[in-house]
């Protein structure tokens, strides 16, 4: 079986971390994200997974490589944005497309049963197949109302008013390749919400009505919610154990004296100071963190620098090479960008 997964979007709900790190390979719990996407593919028979990129795509290849876990891995590179469906096309005009492949949208961490998926797909002669993921607060969704028999009735826009269905799109399709070939213009943007999906409604659209854990990771609050649960075990991963508080601390970490905890990520070669409290926060790899400090519910990302005393309120996200200066603090929600400097008492320069 083969898999896109579209990983060419900026991650700018994400900055200032993705202005030097690309999303998909962003670190989450220690790990590249998109390579859990991978474990989660491979453990249902996908043998080949093609990479759609757009910004930093050679920081994309880099980091993963051409295989993963057995799996081999091809990249297109999306000169502009293409939008959903414009990257599958590129694929096919790459000749790499089989008959049938799964589509994936690559902000997602879920564990939904894709087995089942291509099996419902197959016994309905679909020409597509959504997986639809029931959510509690429609209000950020557009829904996807099917028929008793799972054929798609319609996709609906979010709106204020009470809605039809609690069932969203989950990004996650299986796709005929005619589809590809017959629904999908070259050239131009094209996106599967908008055109191609809206196409198929009444032609072979069909709902396959998924369970599972679902999250999309592209905001920080829901990037700290995926930490968070990949730490306690509610999404199974092939993570190490992590220590007494739910935590994890990677490699080379100096944290003797310093409180830790809970449910923290700590990459390689971190140092945190004597008296500093972390607590439910990520660091990125070679972060350094004074004596005195607290940091809560925050991220920061590789080579930051916060002096003796200084305190991180909830919500931070601090840009790779950021420095806090002894005693200042950086305050709720805020963001730091690459290589700022938070003075005691002022704003970032």
């Amino acid at each position: 079986m083969q898999a896109l997964v579209l990983a060419g979007g900026e991650g700018t709900r994400l900055r200032p971390l993705t202005y030097t790190t690309p999303k998909p390979v962003m670190p989450l719990a220690g790990r590249p994200f998109l390579s859990f996407m991978l474990d989660w593919l491979r453990g249902h028979g996908v043998t080949g997974a093609i990479l759609s990129c757009g910004f930093l795509s050679d920081a994309v290849r880099e980091v993963l490589g051409d295989t993963h876990q057995g799996m081999r891995l091809h990249y297109v590179t999306e000169e502009e944005p293409l939008g959903t469906a414009g990257p599958v096309r590129l694929a096919l005009e790459g000749g790499i497309l089989e008959e049938r492949l799964l589509v994936l949208n690559g902000d997602v961490l879920t564990d939904l049963d894709l087995t089942a998926q291509l099996a419902r797909h197959a016994a309905t002669g679909a020409r597509a197949t959504l997986a639809l993921i029931e959510v509690e607060d429609v209000s950020s969704y557009g829904v996807v109302p099917t028929g008793a028999d799972g054929r798609v009735e319609a996709f609906l826009e979010k709106s204020d008013g009470p809605a039809s269905t609690n069932r969203i799109n989950a990004g996650a399709y299986v796709i005929e390749r005619e589809v590809v070939e017959s629904m999908i213009p070259s050239g131009r943007a094209v996106s599967f919400e908008r055109e191609v999906f809206p196409a198929l409604v009444g032609d072979g659209l069909h709902g396959y009505e998924a369970s599972g854990y679902w999250i999309d990771i592209g905001a920080p609050e829901r990037y700290l919610e995926a930490t968070y649960d990949l730490l306690s075990g509610r999404l199974k991963s092939s993570l190490p154990p992590r220590d007494e508080t739910g935590s994890l601390i990677g490699t080379g970490c100096l944290v003797s004296g310093a409180h830790i905890g809970p449910q923290s990520v700590l990459g390689s070669h971190c140092s945190v100071g004597s008296d500093s409290t972390l607590e439910r926060s990520v660091l990125h790899d070679r972060v350094l963190v004074g004596a005195d400090c607290v940091i809560r519910d925050s991220v920061l990302a590789g080579g930051v620098r916060v002096g003796d005393g200084a305190r991180i309120e909830p919500g931070a996200m601090l840009g790779s090479g950021a420095k806090v200066e002894p005693g200042a603090v950086v305050g709720l929600d805020a963001r730091v960008a690459p290589g700022a400097v938070v003075q005691a008492g002022g704003s970032p320069a």
